[in-house]
Order: C-alpha cells, then sequence, then structure tokens
C-alpha cells in the first residue's frame, strides 16, 4: 500500500511535471507584459485552457528549434521526484494531497524565475490565498499531521519578514519572493515552528552556496542577481520532508 501511494505520487508528479514547460514559457515574459499568446515562429499557442495546457510546442512548429523550450522532460522529472519524496515523507496523510497539488506550481515557479528573475502574480498570490485554505481541509480530515493555525500565522511571519528584507535591501530581495513566501510559510508553518525556520534557513544556505559558487567560478561576484525563489523553494522541500518524517498524527 505504502509504494503504491509513492509510485501514484511520482506518477502524478511527472504527468503534472509535463505541462510546465508551456506554461513557462509563456509566463516567462518582462515584467510589463503578462504572458506570451505566440510560440517563438509566431504561431498562436492553441489547446486546452486556453493554450495553457499542452506540451512543449505549438503544434504548428515542424521544426524543433522553434519549439518553446529546450529539454521538456526535466520539469517532469523533477516534479516527479519531489511528489515521491513527499509521499514518501508524509504517508497517508490528508495534508499530503496538498504538497501534491503545491509541487507542480512550484516547479512552474522556480523554472520562471530561472530564466527571467521574477516570479509572477499570477501564480504566487493564487497560491498564498488557496494554500491555507487547502491546509484548513485537511486539518478537517482525520490523521492529520499539522496545525492550521501554525499554518496561518507561518505564512504571515515568514511574508512579513521577507517583506522587512524587502524594504531594508530592496536591490536584492525581489517583491515576489516576498508574495511566494507567504504559501512557503503556510506550507512550513503547517508543522510548526521548528520546520519554518529549517526550511527558511535551508532557502538561505543554498542561496548562499550557489552565490559563493559563482564567485569561485568567476561568473559573478557579490553583487550578481540571483533568482532566489529556486533556492525559497527547495529548502521548504527540504524542511517539508524533515515536518512530515518527524510528525506524529
Amino acid at each position: 500500500m505504502f509504494a503504491t501511494l509513492i509510485a501514484v505520487a511520482a506518477l502524478w508528479g511527472a504527468v503534472a511535471g509535463l505541462l510546465v514547460p508551456r506554461a513557462a514559457y509563456r509566463l516567462s515574459v518582462e515584467p510589463e507584459e503578462p504572458w506570451r499568446d505566440s510560440c517563438q515562429a509566431g504561431h498562436a499557442l492553441v489547446g486546452p485552457a486556453r493554450g495553457w495546457l499542452g506540451g512543449p510546442g505549438c503544434g504548428a512548429c515542424a521544426s524543433p528549434t522553434e519549439r518553446p523550450l529546450a529539454a521538456p522532460f526535466v520539469p517532469s522529472l523533477v516534479t516527479g521526484l519531489a511528489c515521491a519524496a513527499l509521499a514518501a515523507a508524509t504517508g497517508p496523510r490528508p495534508e499530503l494531497a496538498v504538497w501534491l497539488l503545491y509541487a507542480p506550481f512550484a516547479v512552474l515557479l522556480a523554472t520562471v524565475d530561472i530564466r527571467v528573475h521574477r516570479l509572477p502574480d499570477q501564480l504566487t498570490l493564487p497560491l498564498a490565498a488557496i494554500t491555507p485554505l487547502l491546509l484548513l481541509g485537511a486539518e478537517l480530515l482525520p490523521y492529520d499531521a499539522g496545525s492550521w493555525l501554525h499554518a496561518l500565522l507561518g505564512g504571515l511571519v515568514l511574508g512579513g519578514g521577507y517583506f522587512v528584507l524587502f524594504l531594508i535591501h530592496p536591490n536584492g530581495m525581489g517583491f515576489g519572493d516576498v508574495k511566494l513566501a507567504v504559501s512557503l510559510g503556510a506550507v512550513l508553518g503547517w508543522y510548526g515552528w521548528g520546520v519554518l525556520f529549517a526550511g527558511t534557513f535551508a532557502g538561505f544556505l543554498l542561496g548562499s552556496l550557489y552565490g559563493l559558487g559563482l564567485v569561485v567560478a568567476r561568473r559573478g561576484n557579490r553583487k550578481s542577481a540571483i533568482p532566489f525563489g529556486p533556492f525559497m523553494i527547495g529548502g521548504a522541500l527540504l524542511g517539508l520532508l524533515l515536518g512530515a518524517l518527524s510528525a506524529t498524527p
């Protein structure tokens, strides 16, 4: 039964990850642009959900060089592995459904941030509102291992903390990071303050190590801008796995 749960979670993540490249391509635009409506060759992006769902190609391009995204299976692999790890750590508890729903959007946000150094409001704001509501539903079900109140406070605390950092050093912290912190804080806060701290610290540690690597490799300096969203998400995943493994219903 446990192995089946992990396999189903991995399959869900892999399938959901296949939809990431199309959405990532459409959202990887400059701040003044809402999203792309056509592929690199100028063909309109069509398909389910007004062209948001579908493979990386637009359907009209015959040449692979005209496809919007290279390595389209990487998001699928990453999402599948993340979902499998979350299922293995969480087990058949109701909050697992929230983690599995959140994971593809987290991979999508990380992909967009890596490409254009921004976290679009079309994703961060709905996640900030919906994540606490989903966790409230999880708490109403039996065998949950977290606290909705802690999740709600965690979102407010982490979002507020990032907002303070943004005010102190706006050139080093984007406002998209602040909005992403609200939903990540709710996710981490579900398992308590210790997990919230661990996941947040892991994110800063990963980002610092990456920045140090750029300096050592002479590909940047201390003032070089890096996309911090992927490190926030990676740190949150590590903290969430720790919290799920140590939690008791």
